[in-house]
């Protein structure tokens, strides 16, 4: 434990840390571009993957501020919605925001052609997956039979 007068620095940054949306969108570009420059003698970027970085934040963004908006609740699966939104990206996908995640983590693994960053993507497709199917059943609970017919008509992941 680290501390500094009344701060207890561990505690903070594992609070900090513990949020999902600051590992993919703050700490693992900042660790992949530090990888990449110490492996690579320098920061070599792929262009092509940038436009993905842009799409994957701008979805986990809009998506979520709609959610909260519409729904109620959140930010954070600690505070579910009190209303089920099916409209807007939610007609497309049921998990617009955590495919928002996956979409940034390409764009990470194809900017920095980084190996690192593409097993981060693949550990990440299998993690936010076991947390997808704890939501269905959350949601199943709040919003019966409504999400059940929801589940029905919209893909979990859009385009699977």
């Amino acid at each position: 434990m680290v501390k500094l007068g009344d701060w207890d620095l561990s505690r903070t940054a594992m609070g900090w840390l513990s949020s999902t949306p600051r590992r993919t969108f703050v700490l693992y570009p900042l660790v992949v571009a530090s990888l990449d420059f110490w492996l690579k003698s320098g920061v070599h970027i792929q262009w092509t993957g940038l436009p993905l970085l842009a799409w994957g934040y701008l979805q986990y963004r809009l998506s979520g501020e709609y959610r909260t908006r519409l729904g109620g609740g959140g930010p954070g699966i600690h505070k579910p919605p009190v209303r089920l939104v099916t409209t807007g990206i939610y007609r497309f996908t049921r998990n617009p925001m955590y495919s928002g995640h996956l979409i940034f983590m390409l764009g990470l693994a194809i900017t920095f052609a980084s190996p690192f960053a593409a097993a981060l993507l693949a550990f990440h497709l299998w993690w936010f997956h076991r947390r997808v199917l704890e939501d269905e059943k959350h949601m199943k609970r709040l919003f019966r039979p409504e999400y059940m017919t929801y589940a029905q008509r919209v893909r979990r992941w859009g385009i699977v």
